[in-house]
């Protein structure tokens, strides 16, 4: 009888509140519902009771190596060391390209003082820690995320693999099938492959436009004198960073890094210099590779974007969030705060979409990309300029203020963990050459309002170049010319869409 009489009881509750989201007229909830429990107007909240977190702090040694440590989060006795280096994929010499990353896969299989891939791995197992590495077009990190106790010797693994590894023949050609059958994988990963090809056409002609495994024929030829070449030119101390967080000591890790770290070029190159040698060019072009066999259509769109300190990186950090992202299986449809998002919806114009905004030492690439339907190509490609051309005239208030939380909160969301404060330290101090605290950077996210995001929409966006990648089946996507035109012409077609859902809600 109990259980019955809650059952009515709950019946009562929820019958009510179906009648009037069924019943109210209204095809999706008002936006305005994002903004219910903080305030619908621009202004400068006191983040500082939740980012009182420990500062970081960061020395210099004579050798120009940067150390960077932050005792956060230390309550787990663990911590995460890593040396971030100023060298990617971009930086390599014409015809190696793919020696960035065969160095990473390099670097795990001996040294001289540990020789074997063996004798490395069980010294890692036994402290129970995790030692990996990555490789991107600009930069390349090595880290372990050990227990506390353990960072010295994680420290020397760490300078050991990177100063006086032996890259062996037989692990040479070993890894060279690994790398292949690496590429292979990748190659069903249509969001790596679009973006491929989408820096290939962006950037013609320049090692940014390169892949970071490199072509196969380059994966089969790359020697140990390329590796060596590589590490002696780019591996120098004033382009290193060293990056520690969880429970360290500052002064106890430099000093470990000074005993450690002492085999390196200090060669006073900057990565600015080799910037300024070679600068990227944005290209307003394509990449198409045709397949109808395909069910989908993958394509994305891009625009010139800003370098890392470019005034302009966090007001389009805040238009990648206003874009927003899609995807038809989680189920958010009309419920989204994203404008471009319920319009793809409403349509049933795609699979997937998602805005993406990333940034170079000197240029960057912002835009849209997304999965579709072959026939819903053309439709959905209207709703996509029409909302990047208003971005520049008509923006309100409420979403710059919803896409300011949703960013602050992705950003501290990104911190979970000494791995990721280790992450953004040592990212930071390459790209920004210093720490920003997260009080200036809410501070800076909280200055944009809505004539920054016109502004800078008119000068990212109007009138300006597109590069375009897509693979699929492609007879229904507009031409580059299409896109180039849509973004100064006027769509009448997805004003409609827009004007109908602001109706709805």
């Amino acid at each position: 009888m109990a259980a019955a009489s809650i059952a009515r009881s709950e019946r009562r509750l929820v019958l009510p509140y179906l009648h009037r989201l069924l019943h109210s007229g209204a095809s999706s909830p008002s936006p305005n519902r994002f903004l219910r429990h903080a305030s619908p107007v621009p202004r400068d909240p006191d983040h500082s009771p939740f980012l009182r977190l420990p500062a970081a702090r960061v020395s210099t040694l004579p050798t120009g190596l940067r150390i960077v440590t932050q005792a956060h989060p230390a309550a787990t006795r663990m911590a995460s060391v890593g040396v971030w280096v100023d060298a990617g994929s971009r930086f390599e010499l014409p015809g190696t390209n793919g020696t960035a990353h065969f160095l990473e896969h390099m670097a795990f299989k001996g040294t001289t003082r540990r020789p074997t891939a063996v004798a490395l791995e069980v010294e890692i197992e036994n402290m129970g820690a995790r030692l990996n590495a990555y490789t991107s077009r600009e930069q390349t990190t090595y880290f372990a995320d050990v227990q506390g106790r353990d960072v010295p010797t994680a420290l020397d693994v760490l300078s050991d693999i990177l100063q006086y590894p032996c890259f062996p023949a037989n692990a040479l050609q070993r890894e060279r099938g690994v790398i292949l059958r690496e590429m292979d994988e990748v190659q069903g990963m249509m969001d790596e492959v679009i973006f491929d090809h989408l820096h290939a056409a962006a950037f013609q002609g320049h090692p940014l436009g390169d892949t970071i495994l490199g072509p196969v024929e380059n994966i089969k030829s790359i020697s140990k004198k390329d590796l060596e070449q590589y590490i002696s030119t780019h591996y120098t101390c004033p382009r290193m960073v060293v990056s520690a967080a969880g429970a360290v000591n500052h002064d106890e890790v430099v000093d470990q890094v000074r005993e450690f770290f002492t085999g390196f070029s200090t060669d006073p190159t900057t990565v600015d210099q080799l910037v300024e040698a070679n600068p990227a060019i944005f290209t307003g072009s394509e990449v198409r590779v045709e397949n109808p066999e395909m069910p989908l259509t993958h394509f994305a769109i891009a625009f010139k974007g800003s370098s890392w300190a470019d005034p302009s990186s966090i007001p389009l950090m805040v238009i990648q969030s206003i874009l927003g992202t899609w995807n038809r299986n989680v189920g958010v449809g009309n419920c989204s705060g994203s404008a471009l998002a319920r319009g793809i919806s409403n349509g049933n114009l795609a699979e997937s979409m998602i805005a993406f905004n990333t940034n170079y030492r000197d240029i960057g690439l912002f835009g849209i990309c997304a999965t579709a339907q072959p026939d819903s190509l053309y439709d959905l490609s209207r709703l996509i300029m029409q909302e990047f051309r208003r971005l520049a005239f008509e923006v309100s208030e409420t979403e710059v203020a919803r896409a300011r939380n949703q960013l602050k909160s992705a950003l501290l969301l990104h911190i979970d963990g000494s791995t990721a404060v280790s992450e953004n330290n040592g990212r930071q101090m390459l790209t920004y050459g210093r720490i920003m605290p997260f009080l200036e950077l809410f501070a800076r996210i909280d200055a944009v309002d809505c004539d920054t995001i016109m502004e800078t929409a008119k000068d990212f966006i109007i009138d300006k170049d597109i590069a375009l990648a897509a693979v699929g089946p492609l007879t229904s996507l507009p031409e580059l010319s299409w896109f180039r035109s849509r973004t100064y012409s006027d769509d009448e077609f997805t004003s409609r869409i827009f004007l109908q859902d602001a109706q709805n809600n």
